[in-house]
């Protein structure tokens, strides 16, 4: 199989894998989680969100952690801007701690986009032009999230031409690149092709990156039917970070250290330290009081303490 020679991972912990915390995660360590990522080899972090922290209280620090990063030449920094108020948070700041790109978000479900955010899917982008106008008049790169690609908790499977409709309507308000969100985790390999070939009608291959949830343990089979089609910007979680509040006790993000032991068994560059990265997830996992849910660093912690002991 002719796959990619490198790819690109945005992790998207400090943000997608931390918002839904219950506990309290403090800037300080979320700034050193940043940190750790950038030193790990990241070259693309999501950072925080700058939503209502009524909703969101855990981003409510956002400011104060963009503004805390010591920022590492060739790293991207992307923030979540659900509206127009989110925007103008996010760039109400000196120059030097505005993100490099703004993430907004649509489903391919009609059912999935009115319960989470209250309207329909051609409602949704019609708030996020405004935002989408106003990001890339600043010299802000705009990301588009699509969730619910081949499955939703509402209305069971999606159809690829529901993808193909929302792509569409990302690619007319000026979004420039696109996730193929798997939103609950149930994509198997043929429905995320199928998916990420309604998205490649609008994006060509490199605005097109695959964020899959192992759910059902199939996030790095997509992974590389994602590979397959040519496919190499991805999103993961380090220590799987984030759940899936749609399907409980399940799983969410599939973990950045596995998805980078897969890349770097088929000899793709991702240009990521795997060591410092598994020390990343096991940062975090201790101030969350728990372990990590990457099963790469769970085997290769066990096998660095077989080989310390006496």
């Amino acid at each position: 199989m002719d796959y990619p020679a490198r790819v690109k991972i945005v992790d998207v912990g400090p943000r997608d894998g931390l918002q839904n915390e219950k506990q309290p995660v403090p800037a300080a360590v979320k700034i050193e989680l940043v940190q750790r990522l950038q030193d790990a080899g990241l070259k693309e972090i999501e950072v925080t969100s700058f939503v209502s922290p009524k909703w969101v209280p855990q981003m409510a620090d956002n400011t104060e952690v963009m503004a805390g990063i010591a920022r590492k030449s060739g790293v991207r920094y992307s923030v979540l801007t659900p509206n127009m108020k989110g925007f103008e948070a996010a760039v109400a700041v000196p120059r030097e701690c505005w993100p490099d790109e703004i993430v907004v978000f649509g489903a391919a479900s009609e059912a999935f986009s009115q319960k989470n955010i209250n309207c329909s899917i051609a409602e949704s982008i019609a708030r996020f032009a405004p935002v989408v106008e106003a990001a890339r008049a600043a010299g802000i790169a705009v990301r588009g999230a699509m969730s619910c690609t081949v499955g939703c908790p509402y209305e069971g499977e999606i159809a690829p031409e529901r993808v193909d409709y929302l792509a569409g309507l990302m690619k007319s308000i000026g979004v420039q690149r696109v996730d193929v969100a798997d939103t609950i985790g149930v994509g198997t390999p043929l429905k995320v092709q199928r998916a990420i070939a309604a998205t490649l009608r609008h994006f060509g291959v490199d605005e097109v990156s695959g964020h899959f949830h192992d759910t059902y343990g199939q996030a790095l089979s997509n992974t590389l039917a994602a590979l397959e089609l040519g496919v190499w910007n991805f999103q993961s979680s380090v220590a799987g970070l984030g759940g899936c509040p749609y399907a409980k006790g399940a799983t969410g993000n599939v973990a950045t250290e596995d998805v980078v032991y897969l890349l770097q068994g088929l000899g793709i560059d991702t240009g990521i330290h795997l060591e410092k990265l598994i020390d990343a997830g096991q940062y975090i996992s201790e101030h969350l009081g728990r372990p990590t849910q990457s099963r790469v660093a769970k085997a290769l912690m066990a096998k660095r303490e077989i080989s310390t002991t006496p």
